[in-house]
């Protein structure tokens, strides 16, 4: 059996089955690309809800697991060269467990990079401006009197929308045929941003058919459906 007494977290958070990936973290846009690859890929893990609203994640032991204090965060008890192996960031954590399983990420070493790209694209542009638009638009921004912030997030929502739907003109998925971390990444954000935030007509979503069909595929992929319910929040 696995030894993780290594990790503080685990004393907050035990693990039932320590031998497994142990994933901490909560069903949101970030959260679910952690657990949406888990499902997708087929793995035995376990989770444990990180209540953000609670400030769970602020916790000392969660920080010694991730110092930036946010979810998800990951520990593989059988990580390279057999050791454990603790992991933050959703985009480092994506990218390990494509190269640890093999899968959804492209072998050709040209289609490889270009995946890893729009994994950036997303984690440096989509997630930072839709989240500020949630901010603005849904929680305590939208209180502000001054609107400006909001339309200068919902312009640059729009144009990375626009900068997708180009993409994805003549594709089945971002890379291609082939669906890969650059969706997995993606998703997660794109339907939270119509949905939970309610931005739909904010962004003027309906103008981007590619992204509509795009999402559409996305949503029916089972893995994906379980992957944004994971953890449960009751």
């Amino acid at each position: 059996m696995s030894d993780l007494s290594a990790f503080p977290i685990t004393k907050r958070w035990p693990a039932a089955h320590p031998d497994r990936i142990q994933l901490y973290s909560l069903p949101t846009p970030n959260g679910v690309k952690a657990s949406i690859m888990l499902e997708e890929v087929g793995i035995p893990y376990e989770v444990h809800l990180v209540d953000i609203g609670k400030n769970e994640s602020k916790l000392p032991e969660f920080e010694s697991l991730n110092p930036n204090g946010k979810i998800p965060a990951m520990i593989d008890p059988n990580g390279p060269d057999g050791k454990p192996l603790g992991l933050f960031e959703s985009g480092a954590i994506l990218l390990y467990l494509a190269e640890k399983t093999g899968k959804f990420l492209p072998k050709d070493p040209a289609k490889r990079w270009e995946a890893i790209q729009w994994v950036f694209f997303q984690v440096g542009g989509i997630g930072p401006m839709f989240g500020q638009v949630g901010f603005f638009h849904k929680f305590a921004g939208r209180e502000w009197e001054d609107k400006r912030p909001l339309e200068r997030y919902v312009n640059e929502s729009k144009r990375l929308l626009g900068v997708l739907d180009r993409q994805l003109a003549s594709r089945t998925w971002i890379v291609g045929d082939e669906y890969t971390v650059a969706d997995i990444a993606t998703l997660g954000w794109v339907n939270n941003l119509v949905t939970f935030y309610g931005a739909r007509e904010l962004v003027g979503f309906d103008d981007f058919p590619n992204v509509i069909a795009w999402l559409e595929r996305g949503m029916s992929r089972p893995g994906v459906e379980r992957g944004l319910k994971i953890p449960s929040r009751t």
